[in-house]
């Protein structure tokens, strides 16, 4: 059992100012809009009663129990630095480095893991929080279930999350990776579909789509060895981008190779995906790679400190970023839907694992479904002479995404109506909470924070 210092004795006193206040407006985390992953800056924090929570820290981490308790801003990058050593893992690492445990529960994360455990909220055991009467509580499906439930997903809008314990796994040095190159949409959703449903086979499944008719599948198991000569340090600055590296085995075929666990999971960290090609066009060139490739990449903070309104404008008008998540069943229409709109490639397809639980997102059937991640990011192409209309082209993608009971990830610009909000997203739980919680003085409602008018006004 490993330990930690823990600040919780004060918290409580989060809350006590804006009580003290008068509570004529709600509250929210101070934390400053440039330090989110998010590529949007909220301007409904300027309107708040903003709370500091400076909480960055891993409280203890327990072999016995299989679980770690950590405070919200610890990210990723810093959870598997500290985990792998000891031969630990969470479940689920969502792979850029930047990414905090308290926006992957209040919002939501998903992994190359995630036909097996599900969605980030399905591997955290409890959470702590400090609520509008400024008590501390802490809930799990057993202490309080409507509480633990409800936490996912409704973005610091119950309370302040102040902890979470998180389940572990034994983990192990490598991942061998397999590279399934398909030449058709009909293969690629097929051998997707079926290698998502091997559990016990692959414990990592992903696909990059290059085109509506090519892509790569991966497949992969940790393991503790290693064959020579089939080693890939693909997290080494001068290494080619990770996903141009994928795309070789469209023309080279089939293939596998090992890669270090904690390199393959922030594989899409150095290159932000692919979204570093547009910001820095020549950064995959090897020249570059040698001398800079360390630099990489930019972080998301500093490119939104620095951002210009002129370029701010540019990627609110010309851009898009959106993680769609439907069923399965219609990962082909949703896809040829996308290529209709927009035509950006390469698309991330993750598939995920969503099971019946309360709360905000449930499967389209009664039963546990599986669902599929699909990552649009990039510049639309110009589609019948028009240029990219980012509202109408995303309330249509959003429209089509609600029609087979899918839903959007809300770090990025949601178009929709209060109402086609509480359509997409079931509101029933939550309500339950925020009047149960007293929370509507407290804390503004989720759509309140996330629709695009609150993040730009």
């Amino acid at each position: 059992m490993v330990k930690g210092d823990t600040q919780n004795a004060s918290h409580p006193l989060l809350v006590q100012n804006w009580r003290a206040s008068g509570m004529t407006v709600p509250m929210c985390t101070s934390r400053p809009g440039w330090k989110t992953m998010s590529l949007s800056k909220p301007k409904y924090k300027n309107k708040l009663f903003n709370v500091d929570i400076n909480l960055i820290d891993i409280l203890e981490i327990d072999a016995e129990k299989q679980t770690v308790h950590v405070e919200p801003l610890v990210t990723m990058g810093q959870l598997t630095a500290t985990l792998d050593p000891l031969g630990w893992t969470i479940p689920i690492v969502p792979e850029l480095d930047d990414l905090t445990v308290g926006g992957l529960i209040m919002g939501t994360g998903v992994e190359s893991t995630s036909h097996k455990y599900g969605l980030f909220q399905h591997i955290c055991v409890s959470y702590e929080l400090v609520l509008a009467d400024g008590s501390l509580v802490t809930c799990s499906k057993e202490s309080d279930p409507d509480l633990f439930y409800a936490v996912p997903w409704s973005y610091g809008t119950l309370g302040f999350l102040t902890a979470a314990v998180i389940r572990i796994i034994p983990a192990q040095k490598y991942v061998k990776l397999n590279y399934h190159p398909v030449y058709s949409l009909d293969d690629a959703v097929k051998v997707f579909e079926e290698e998502s449903l091997k559990k016990d086979k692959n414990h990592f499944v992903e696909g990059l789509m290059f085109s509506a008719d090519q892509a790569v599948i991966m497949t992969g198991d940790m393991s503790s060895t290693c064959e020579p000569g089939k080693l890939n340090e693909i997290g080494k600055w001068y290494k080619p981008w990770f996903f141009t590296h994928v795309r070789t085995f469209l023309e080279e075929g089939p293939g596998y190779e090992y890669i270090p666990l904690r390199q393959y999971y922030h594989r899409h960290t150095r290159s932000l995906f692919w979204e570093v090609e547009n910001i820095i066009p020549f950064g995959n060139n090897v020249i570059f790679r040698y001398l800079l490739g360390w630099m990489m990449p930019p972080k998301v903070s500093l490119l939104k400190v620095t951002e210009t309104k002129a370029i701010t404008n540019l990627y609110e008008k010309y851009h898009i970023i959106q993680d769609l998540l439907v069923p399965v069943k219609s990962m082909k229409q949703s896809i040829l839907t996308f290529h209709d709109e927009v035509q950006v490639y390469p698309v991330w397809l993750c598939p995920f694992n969503l099971p019946n639980d309360p709360g905000m997102v449930h499967p389209a059937d009664d039963d546990e479904e599986l669902y599929v991640d699909i990552g649009v990011y990039g510049v639309p192409k110009v589609l019948k002479g028009e240029l990219y209309d980012a509202v109408n082209t995303t309330r249509l993608i959003e429209n089509f995404v609600a029609k087979v009971k899918g839903f959007q990830m809300l770090y990025a610009d949601s178009y929709r109506t209060k109402e086609e909000f509480h359509q997409m997203f079931n509101h029933a739980l939550y309500d339950k909470m925020r009047d149960r919680l007293d929370c509507k003085k407290a804390f503004p409602e989720v759509y309140d924070k996330v629709n695009k008018h609150a993040r730009s006004h």
